[in-house]
């Protein structure tokens, strides 16, 4: 069970605080629950999670010394390009990636989608929505957590990435 004050990753919404733990009663099968009550730190509104929830993803933030591991291995993480002419094909294959909830599976779905804009731009060409859209979506989940392991703001973990891979 998290405590008041930990951070969580919660399901495609991304980092959340814990700002309590109460028993709330939403009526039905669910009286008198456990829940978290969630703040995303990267969007507004607050969240109840229920404390024995099994349908969304929830666990731990990283630490700050897995958040430096990770983007000291970047140089060393090999990828390949996913292509497919099927929309619904990328698409699923962009979300079981998300859906891993792992950061290295994000830094290697960033690191593909970003050759792939490399090599459409040498061919004149643009970056298709849908990699455009899960490209951004692997980047708000693993940036923010990355600012949360961190201390920095999410606008400041770009810079912090590449500052460090120069070290």
């Amino acid at each position: 069970m998290y405590q008041v004050d930990d951070l969580i990753m919660y399901g495609s919404t991304g980092v959340c605080k814990v700002r309590e733990i109460t028993k709330q009663d939403f009526g039905g099968d669910h009286a008198d629950k456990l829940y978290y009550v969630l703040e995303p730190l990267c969007q507004s509104g607050v969240i109840y999670a229920p404390v024995d929830n099994e349908k969304v993803f929830m666990r731990p933030v990283i630490s700050e010394d897995e958040a430096k591991d990770l983007i000291d291995s970047i140089p060393q993480i090999h990828t390949e390009i996913y292509k497919n002419n099927s929309m619904q094909q990328l698409t699923k294959h962009y979300q079981a990636i998300l859906d891993t909830h792992g950061c290295r599976e994000l830094l290697e779905l960033i690191k593909s989608i970003s050759m792939k804009k490399v090599e459409a731009m040498k061919n004149n060409r643009n970056l298709g929505q849908i990699d455009k859209k899960f490209m951004k979506r692997a980047e708000d989940l693993l940036f923010g957590e990355f600012a949360a392991a961190l201390h920095v703001s999410r606008d400041e973990v770009e810079i912090y990435v590449h500052n460090r891979l120069e070290e």
